[in-house]
């Protein structure tokens, strides 16, 4: 019965570690989509700022005001999309940092629940061969009664034969 409840209590806790794990991981794959994303707007917004500095608006075909400001526009909002996608980087490497000390209190976890274990067979085991000498000796000592028993009883039975033998032989 200890052993089912064992086994039982030991699979109970592989389904959690795997139902964290799965959601960690998916955690981790969702942040990694999100960077992906970032990065492809910050490709996009360069492509236009190669585009904005292409543009020449002014007379004879230079830059106006307006143009050198609306490439410095996309510029800025670059460096904000970089800051951002840094911020979400190191978001995923402490997700990163964090599912690999999940594991590895996991590992000690899992590793103390098997040392307790095999302790507590190997106390289980002890104490079984302990209870079967404490048999053996107890039906051994029963054993050694019961011939006793047996013999003191076949003495009595002797000595009454013997007793009314003689009572016989006198009444003769």
């Amino acid at each position: 019965m200890k052993r089912i409840l064992l086994l039982l209590l030991f699979f109970f806790c592989l389904i959690d570690v795997h139902a964290q794990v799965t959601s960690d991981s998916l955690a981790y794959q969702a942040q990694r989509k999100k960077i992906n994303s970032m990065l492809d707007e910050r490709k996009q917004k360069f492509g236009q700022y190669s585009q904005s500095l292409s543009m020449h608006t002014g007379i004879f075909g230079l830059q106006t005001k307006k143009d050198i400001r609306r490439s410095n526009d996309i510029l800025m909002d670059i460096v904000k999309t970089d800051e951002d996608i840094f911020v979400q980087t190191k978001i995923l490497l402490e997700y990163r940092t964090f599912q690999q000390t999940q594991v590895q209190s996991r590992s000690v976890e899992t590793d103390n629940a098997n040392l307790g274990f095999m302790n507590t067979i190997n106390n289980l085991r002890t104490q079984n061969e302990k209870l079967k000498k404490d048999a053996k000796a107890a039906e051994e000592a029963q054993q050694k009664a019961s011939q006793m028993a047996m013999a003191i009883i076949a003495g009595l039975i002797i000595i009454v034969l013997l007793l009314l033998r003689a009572k016989f032989v006198k009444k003769r």
